[in-house]
């Protein structure tokens, strides 16, 4: 068989803290799992990542691994030493099979801790030869070990924090919305436990939720402001629910804003600016005539009172409209040798 170099897997060295590699196990676990990732090769590493966890996220199995050495290379051949050989694997699961999914390398230095030394502490309720009963009586002694010490206070880390674009007609009529939230948490097969190898979470302890939420857009919120909707964010196995925090983004195609100030761009064609134009201008206080004076240069101003955004105190802020002289993108022949008589007269 070959040997595994589970430190070389997780991208740690042989000195590591437990809390160095639990974060090396996390980080690479999302980047690998089979709903995130979805390259050829993903599956593969995330079992890999798993069994390398699995021995070394544990100071028992890591001192036994330890001992091997470290002169092995990683895919070279390797040998049962002194001391391991003589165990059976073939309880678990039946047929050869290793435990959990785990490696045929695993199977032959830690199978006797996986059978042997760990249905010890659990005599009753299921046989030691089946690893798969071993699994679910862990998960189940979990469970009641939660429901006996379940916290009261509020877990922030349940809680879900994400954007959400408004536009400017969303501020001023608070409409109804619906969101998609999506977020990892604590998977609620194994609680986070991985007892086994977890086929809801496929070990990784978490598991993604995804769900629609309508919710009523309050009036006068503001850009950076929070939307809280309560009990709607993540679960944990003691039953405590987090909120969801939704970040207001204010996106608009017709508008910039400015507080309460509104600010929307008008186009003007040459003549137009020259010469001075009506225009009926669409608002959010609906449709308005703007009078736009005689020799007006792209860029100018003009404040229409009140059209902007609603105020607690009763009030509105502006609409400022913002001049924009554009050049049509078809000209007739006769337009363009009035361009051109126009420049002379000019030069």
């Amino acid at each position: 068989m070959k040997y595994k170099d589970y430190y070389d897997i997780l991208g740690v060295s042989r000195t590591a803290s437990q809390q160095e590699i639990k974060s090396a196990y996390r980080k690479l676990a999302r980047k690998y799992h089979p709903d995130v990732n979805k390259a050829p090769d993903a599956q593969a590493k995330f079992k890999d990542i798993n069994e390398a966890y699995e021995v070394l996220g544990d100071e028992t199995k890591r001192k036994r691994y330890d001992q091997l050495g470290s002169s092995w290379q990683q895919g070279a051949d390797f040998n049962v030493p002194p001391g391991f050989e003589g165990f059976n694997f073939s309880n678990f699961g039946g047929g050869g099979a290793s435990a959990g999914g785990f490696s045929d390398f695993f199977s032959a230095i830690f199978g006797d801790m996986m059978s042997g030394s760990a249905s010890q502490g659990y005599s009753q309720g299921f046989s030691s030869g089946n690893f798969r009963d071993f699994s679910q009586f862990s998960q189940n002694a979990q469970r009641r070990s939660n429901t006996q010490s379940q916290p009261k206070e509020k877990d922030n880390s349940l809680d879900i924090i994400q954007n959400v674009n408004l536009s400017i007609n969303d501020i001023i009529n608070a409409p109804k919305k619906t969101i998609t939230i999506s977020a990892y948490q604590q998977c609620s097969s194994c609680h986070g436990s991985r007892q086994g190898f977890c086929s809801n979470c496929s070990g990784t302890g978490l598991e993604k939720i995804t769900k629609n939420i309508t919710f009523q857009v309050p009036k006068f919120v503001k850009a950076g402001q929070k939307i809280r909707l309560k009990g709607e964010g993540k679960k944990d196995a003691y039953g405590r629910v987090g909120d969801v925090y939704l970040v207001v983004k204010i996106q608009d195609k017709e508008y910039d804003f400015d507080g309460d100030n509104l600010i929307k761009d008008v186009e003007l064609l040459p003549y137009e600016a020259v010469l001075g134009c009506e225009k009926q201008i669409l608002t959010p206080s609906g449709k308005v005539k703007v009078k736009f004076p005689a020799k007006t240069s792209s860029g100018k101003k003009l404040r229409l009172k009140e059209m902007g955004l609603n105020q607690k105190n009763g009030q509105k802020g502006d609409l400022e409209i913002r001049v924009k002289i554009v050049v049509p993108d078809e000209l007739s022949d006769e337009a363009i040798k009035l361009y051109e008589k126009l420049k002379q007269i000019n030069s």
